[in-house]
C-alpha cells in the first residue's frame, strides 16, 4: 500500500493536504482498452474477436468484457450492450439479432472481473470499431426447385403407371384369348415412350 498526500504553498505557507491515507493500487486499476478488434458475418452469425495489451498474465484469466454494438448510422447512445459470461477475448452474436443488409459497428471494453476479490478495476476506455453485415440466405432458384419436384414425383407415378398396365394387360389376356401376346408389348411401348416424355421434360 503507499499513503498519497498533496503538497502546496499557498499564500506563502506550505501545506500538507492527506489525499489517500492508505492507497492499494490492485484495488485501482484501469486497464488499455482491447486491440485488433476484428469480425466475420455469415448468414447464421456474427463472430467477433480482439486483444489485449499491457495486461500482467495474472489478469488476463480473470478480464470481464462487455460489447457494445449498433446499426452503423445509429449513434452508440441506442447500441445494444452485452457483458460476456466468459474471460475469452471473443463473442458470437446470433443472426436473429441483426437485420438482413443492414451494416453493424460493434466495439468492446475490459475490466477485472466483479467476481474477483483480489484486484478491483474501472471499466477501460472503448476499443476501435469493426463493420460487418449479415450475410444473406442463398435462395434456391424455382427452376431447380420445380426440376426436383418433378425428380421425385417421378419414381412414384412410373411405378404405378408400370402396375396399372401389368393389371390391364393381365385382365386384356382374359378377355381376348386369342393372340394374348400383341397386348403387353403394345401397352409396353406405350409406358416406354411416357418414360423418355417425362425425362425429357426434367431435363
Amino acid at each position: 500500500g503507499y499513503r498519497v498526500s498533496l503538497q502546496g504553498n499557498f499564500f506563502g505557507h506550505n501545506h500538507t493536504y492527506m489525499t489517500f491515507p492508505e492507497y492499494n493500487p490492485r484495488e485501482h486499476i484501469k486497464l488499455d482498452p482491447p486491440l485488433n478488434i476484428q469480425s466475420n458475418a455469415t448468414a447464421s452469425k456474427c463472430q467477433i474477436w480482439w486483444s489485449v495489451w499491457n495486461v500482467p498474465w495474472y489478469l488476463t484469466e480473470i478480464l470481464q468484457y462487455e460489447l457494445q454494438f449498433k446499426e452503423y448510422n445509429m449513434s452508440w447512445e441506442v447500441a445494444l450492450n452485452k457483458t460476456l459470461p466468459s474471460s475469452q477475448p471473443q463473442v458470437e452474436i446470433e443472426a436473429t439479432e441483426l437485420r438482413s443488409g443492414i451494416a453493424y459497428a460493434a466495439r468492446v471494453r475490459c475490466k477485472v472481473s466483479e467476481n474477483e476479490n483480489s484486484y478491483h478495476s474501472q471499466w477501460s476506455e472503448w476499443s476501435q470499431t469493426t463493420v460487418f453485415q449479415r450475410a444473406d440466405v442463398p435462395k434456391v432458384s424455382e427452376k431447380i426447385l420445380n426440376t426436383k419436384t418433378m425428380q421425385f414425383l417421378f419414381i412414384p407415378l412410373s411405378f404405378g403407371t408400370l402396375l396399372y398396365l401389368l393389371w390391364n394387360c393381365k385382365l386384356s389376356s382374359r378377355r381376348q384369348k386369342a393372340s394374348p401376346a400383341l397386348t403387353f408389348p403394345r401397352q409396353l411401348l406405350s409406358f416406354s415412350h411416357s418414360i423418355v416424355c417425362t425425362m425429357g421434360i426434367l431435363r
